[in-house]
């Protein structure tokens, strides 16, 4: 299969309220990084966002999966120089249907993702529900949540509960699984404060794949985002 045989990498970030006046140097940093595939959270269906898809495709990524959120919600987005088949989810919450969607490639599913921060929603109910049947899944993007006093130093963190039925469910943190307890942050509020909210989680099935998940922290000290991208690389 085409992505088993070669090196693909999937990078995900936090683009920060669809990109602003920041997108020109957003989309110049992506295409010179040259992932296969880019998850974007925090995408916008509005100017902005055109201007992302038409410079996106001018290099290469042909399949975009945009859903039909309002031009000034926050939603997530796929966008992939591979082929795919593209899943939109209008049921997945009655607030926030436009808040994961998915590309599915022969080898496994790609789930792309911008969870809401400290709101009630299913969505996490409705993705344990979507991984435990079909291929093997990849779920990328910001989960605004994490493993408290491993993820931030506090306890503030909602939904942890979801993330460790996740793992019962035979999904791998992929940062973890390559770099244990370090501590590393993808986020920080104004006062200093770490918080990895951004993550990539994978069939155990795919580990023999893994080569590596990092944060691009740079992009963030640089100011194209609050957020680190985090590339998750497969060969």
């Amino acid at each position: 299969m085409l992505l088993l045989e070669s090196m693909l990498r999937i990078l995900s970030w936090n683009i920060r309220q669809g990109g602003g006046s920041r997108i020109q140097k957003q989309v110049t940093a992506l295409e010179s990084e040259g992932p296969e595939i880019v998850i974007l959270s925090e995408f916008r269906n509005n100017d902005s966002g055109s201007k992302i898809r038409l410079a996106l495709l001018k290099v290469g990524y042909r399949y975009q999966n945009v859903s039909a959120a309002l031009t000034n919600d926050n939603s997530a987005a796929i966008f992939s120089k591979l082929p795919c088949n593209q899943r939109l989810f209008p049921k997945s919450d009655e607030i926030f249907p436009h808040n994961v969607v998915c590309n599915d490639y022969d080898a496994f599913s790609v789930f792309g993702m911008y969870l809401p921060h400290k709101k009630k929603h299913r969505l996490f109910d409705f993705l344990l529900t979507e991984v435990s049947q079909g291929k093997p899944a990849i779920l990328a993007g910001d989960f605004n949540t994490g493993k408290n006093h491993v993820d931030q130093k506090g306890s503030s963190f909602w939904y942890e509960e979801k993330l460790f039925a996740l793992e019962k469910q035979d999904y791998v943190d992929a940062f973890r699984y390559k770099y244990g307890s370090v501590h590393e942050y993808s986020w920080f509020s104004h006062q200093g404060n770490g918080y990895r909210y951004d993550h990539t989680y994978l069939h155990k099935s795919l580990l023999p794949i893994l080569t590596d998940c990092v944060y691009l922290h740079d992009w963030r000290e640089q100011g194209l985002s609050d957020h680190s991208p985090m590339m998750l690389s497969l060969g």
